[in-house]
């Protein structure tokens, strides 16, 4: 079996292979000082739950934007699997980077734009709702043009509320109106249909650049919530990340 461990920076999702087919998957809150043995107590008490052996991985591979967390995980799949794992930057992940740094970019994003290289059609562009909200293109020719960074949608609500006495860290929500009659329907409209504007002005100026209109695949906690009110997003796909890890772990084996 393969573990795919995807570190992102506010949560870390594992997920278990048999195969081709995803069996099981677990998430924890991102701690870059969590140790081996605290990883281990973790999976050991889901494994036990779900009746799988330790023996039964034989293989790791890691998409992490936490460095800090990078060598506890190692040091965890050495003790307790045995393997070194397979970390993804841009030059495991098998597809082409045109960026001026290609060492600087997520392997995240590295992650998701391999799996659309394999499942959707091209040109495409990936908006990943995270804590950072990114957009990823890819052009025709299976390369990675570069993309956008704006700030994540629960990290603007988290700055308004603690860099603005009166306002409150609010949910996420679709709200009923764009005039807001008071401060939480004002916050709730700004986040919600403010958001929706930048994505789709993004997503014009891309298709501009490109000379294309490209294939657009949302994944993210809230990609759903976004994808319901613009005409933008062709499908949303919370797996993404998942499929990319194993597209890449395949090649490499």
């Amino acid at each position: 079996m393969l573990l795919a461990i995807d570190v992102g920076n506010t949560n870390t999702v594992f997920a278990l292979f048999r195969g081709k087919n995803q069996t099981h998957s677990w998430r924890c809150k991102t701690e870059g000082s969590r140790s081996a043995d605290e990883y281990a107590v973790f999976l050991n008490q889901l494994f036990n739950l779900e009746k799988i052996e330790w023996n039964y991985i034989e293989n790791v591979i890691i998409s992490s934007v936490v460095p800090d967390a990078n060598f506890h995980l190692s040091r965890f799949c050495e003790k307790y699997i045995s393997s070194a794992p397979l970390y993804v930057d841009y030059q495991s992940a098998g597809i082409i980077v045109d960026l001026n740094h290609p060492e600087e970019i997520g392997a995240d994003r590295l992650v998701n734009a391999s799996a659309v290289i394999r499942h959707y059609p091209l040109p495409a562009v990936v908006i990943d709702f995270g804590t950072a909200t990114t957009f990823d293109v890819i052009d025709d020719g299976q390369v990675y043009r570069g993309g956008v960074i704006a700030p994540g949608i629960r990290l603007s609500v988290e700055a308004l509320a603690q860099k603005a006495a009166k306002l409150p860290n609010i949910d996420i929500k679709k709200p009923r109106n764009a005039i807001g009659k008071n401060t939480h329907e004002a916050m709730h409209s700004g986040l919600y249909w403010g958001y929706i504007g930048l994505i789709e002005k993004v997503l014009f100026n891309i298709k501009k650049e490109l000379g294309a209109k490209p294939y657009v695949i949302a994944t993210g906690g809230l990609a759903f919530l976004y994808a319901q009110s613009t005409d933008y997003i062709d499908i949303v796909d919370n797996n993404l990340i998942f499929k990319g890890l194993l597209d890449i772990y395949n090649k490499q084996a």
